[in-house]
């Protein structure tokens, strides 16, 4: 009799550890947030308030990993490439999903086809700036003055094939004006030619300038979202004079593809869960930063537009990098 109970024990214990997968028990190590570009960035920032709240929420370290380079293709390539087990996970954005693969020659991953949705998080505003001395003080303004005199003024950008770079190229196509356009290297260096005025006008991401807007070194036009941003209410939306046009940058949560269900779900109610800490919102708010916290469904179908939208722009800007 004690046999057929030891040998039915074990059993039970056999049946109950193929039904409950490892999945259940996770995390049960650090999960490591590969961001796809060097610390000190909008991206970077938002990645780290929020990795750091979704550390308490998991019980297990979040911690983020700076993987820089080729536009964030390198880092995306990492997450693409590695386990499906929920402890390497991307910090994607507009650039990673929807921009460098019309972008590149070359890509080691396909956005869809190598990675499993969690969560759109946050929208980051771009913002379309002059400097103080150029005669538009509207975007209707801008849009006149560049049809008077086709090709003469140009606009600075964070680099070729950036979001900044085709959130110029978008506005030229929406607005029919010719507009010259000026890589730089980052959005720093932009902003001194800007603000010096050896360049006129500027797309810049709403973090990096808006300090300079505030202290009246650069006149901001519009904003690059649809609707405009608690940060500067009297900044009108460009979407208000020209109809359709939004751009910006969004961060999101994605696994490789294969990542399991039960984990997603995990990660996915994390993320959501941090975005709602109050403490959390107002660090987001004070980096301009708008909470979205999608389900993976809305991410997946997200995705797909943002590649649909941006592939031809990227075409026709003529943008390509090897």
């Amino acid at each position: 009799m004690l046999k057929k109970l030891l040998r039915a024990g074990f059993a039970a214990l056999a049946l109950a550890a193929v039904a409950s997968p490892a999945s259940a028990a996770y995390p049960e190590r650090p999960v490591t947030l590969i961001v796809p570009f060097a610390p000190g960035g909008s991206t970077d920032l938002c990645a780290r308030i929020i990795a750091q709240k979704m550390s308490d929420i998991l019980g297990q370290q979040v911690v983020v990993e700076n993987r820089g380079g080729a536009g964030g293709s390198l880092g995306a390539g990492v997450v693409a490439k590695a386990t499906p087990d929920g402890y390497t996970i991307l910090y994607a954005t507009v650039a990673t999903q929807a921009l460098n693969p019309a972008l590149y020659k070359k890509i080691s991953y396909d956005p869809i086809k190598d990675f499993t949705p969690i969560s759109l998080l946050v929208n980051l505003p771009n913002v379309l700036t002059v400097n103080p001395n150029f005669p538009a003080k509207s975007v209707q303004e801008l849009i006149d003055i560049a049809k008077k005199d086709p090709g003469k003024y140009s606009y600075a950008s964070s680099g070729n094939g950036s979001p900044l770079h085709l959130s110029g190229e978008l506005f030229k196509k929406l607005a029919g004006v010719d507009l010259v356009h000026i890589p730089y290297k980052g959005s720093g260096p932009a902003l001194v030619d800007v603000i010096a005025g050896q360049v006129p006008i500027q797309f810049d991401n709403l973090p990096s300038s808006i300090e300079h807007i505030k202290a009246g070194r650069l006149r901001a036009l519009g904003v690059t979202t649809a609707e405009r941003v608690p940060n500067l209410p009297d900044v009108p939306a460009i979407n208000e004079t020209l109809k359709g046009y939004e751009t910006y940058s969004w961060n999101a949560l994605y696994g490789p593809a294969g990542t399991p269900k039960e984990i997603v779900d995990r990660l996915h109610a994390a993320g959501v869960e941090a975005l709602k800490d109050p403490g959390v919102k107002q660090k987001l708010a004070d980096a301009t930063a708008v909470v979205v916290g999608s389900s993976p469904e809305e991410l997946a179908d997200f995705t797909k537009k943002e590649i649909d939208k941006w592939t031809p722009i990227v075409k026709e800007s003529g943008a390509q990098v090897d």
